[in-house]
């Protein structure tokens, strides 16, 4: 009897103290100091957004380019809430820069209820109607979050004759200074995202879509021809991404879809100059450094959520084949651009080579409308930007 009373206070003494291992904090106080974090077991109470190329926790505005901390699931988690698309930054086998040793301990996630129910809420997908909504989920879900804290002093992709020799962060295009590797959640509770902002939802058929078949205004040329099920193309998304691209006549937009398609690889090359496709489980922690070389020495390791993406599979190419484009050659002056740009960026493109496959209307997650063919063309552009600038800085927290 003295022998269990013994064990029992061990293993209440060895709770307490394994509880006393991790740390209670708030994402501001982690994105302010993110190395005094770093490796340690966290607790976080906030937000968590799970979108187009996002998944983060948040709990407001920090006030800096960043107000996140992403969110990354331990290997073979295979979860069904995340990001639908992302890119991830790796050293290639050619990196010139030098890579810091060190293991992380590993982190096993707790599936429990709470989790089902998390993972559950997170991968719901608003339906919005006959239009195009990326990444647009039902609920954004506030909980409590537990799990091994990554984290750099800064997000930063260093360049040097022309080769990338700096690379910190984690997330899509490794902007984001923390991440958390999750191991259990709690007091889960979800909450809708207001849709109401979309008004009115246009209707198959509307003038709008006459307006689209006549002339697109971004692009301004005729339309590819379809892809039909007799075409060799069919089987290969990035194939059949490209002949739409290159079907498109000369103009500004035009040359910048063509250089965001041309960056990935066919289904026969695999791998182009350290840009990869994996269509699969979404936001896991790597398996291992790369082993192939690049002209600049960075792999970009792409991952989309094919099921969830569906026919929007193109428009996802594009919006990661800009990011790349963006990182791998920024234009003069945006060598340190904040990824408020390189977002920017990404929706303006792809947004272009929807509109040039008759998308008609096109919501980002949040409910900002970005596209509406039906819009006068006098106000198309200040739409646009409108919804971009409030999308931006409202649902993904960036500043500039």
């Amino acid at each position: 009897m003295k022998r269990m009373v013994f064990v029992a206070l061990l293993l209440c003494g060895l709770a307490g103290t394994l509880r006393a291992q991790t740390v209670d904090t708030t994402v501001c106080a982690v994105l302010k100091n993110p190395t005094a974090f770093n490796g340690k077991m966290v607790s976080i109470k906030g937000t968590v957004v799970s979108g187009f190329d996002q998944f983060v926790v948040n709990d407001g505005n920090c006030g800096l380019p960043v107000n996140g901390i992403w969110i990354t699931y331990p290997a073979g988690t295979k979860a069904k809430g995340g990001p639908l698309a992302m890119v991830r930054l790796e050293p290639a086998h050619n990196f010139a820069g030098t890579i810091a040793p060190g293991k992380q301990t590993p982190v096993v996630l707790n599936r429990d209820k709470q989790f089902k129910r998390f993972d559950s809420l997170l991968s719901q997908m608003h339906d919005q109607g006959p239009g195009t909504c990326l990444g647009c989920r039902e609920y954004d879900v506030q909980a409590t979050l537990v799990g091994r804290l990554d984290a750099v002093a800064r997000a930063t992709l260093d360049r040097k004759g022309g080769k990338i020799v700096g690379l910190g962060g984690f997330g899509d295009m490794n902007a984001y200074p923390a991440q958390l590797v999750l191991e259990s959640v709690s007091d889960v509770t979800g909450k809708k995202v207001d849709y109401a902002k979309l008004g009115k939802k246009p209707q198959k058929g509307s003038s709008g879509s006459k307006l689209m078949a006549q002339q697109n205004p971004y692009i301004n040329n005729p339309l590819p021809p379809t892809v039909t099920s007799n075409n060799p193309y069919i089987f290969d998304p990035v194939a059949t991404l490209q002949k739409k691209a290159a079907a498109l006549r000369p103009s500004q937009l035009t040359t910048a879809i063509q250089k965001d398609a041309a960056v990935f690889p066919t289904a026969k090359e695999k791998i182009k100059d350290g840009v990869s496709i994996n269509y699969g489980a979404m936001d896991e922690v790597p398996a291992s450094a790369g082993t192939a070389d690049s002209s600049d020495g960075a792999l970009f390791e792409c991952t989309f959520n094919k099921k969830q993406l569906g026919s929007s599979l193109g428009m996802a190419l594009i919006f990661l084949g800009q990011q790349i484009n963006d990182l791998r050659n920024p234009q003069p002056g945006n060598e340190n651009a904040p990824p408020y740009i390189q977002e920017n960026n990404a929706w303006v493109v792809a947004t272009a080579f929807g509109a040039a496959n008759q998308v008609n209307f096109l919501v980002m997650p949040g409910g900002y409308v970005m596209w509406d063919s039906a819009w006068p063309p006098a106000d198309q552009e200040t739409n646009m930007q409108n919804a971009l600038n409030g999308f931006l800085t409202n649902e993904l927290m960036l500043s500039k």
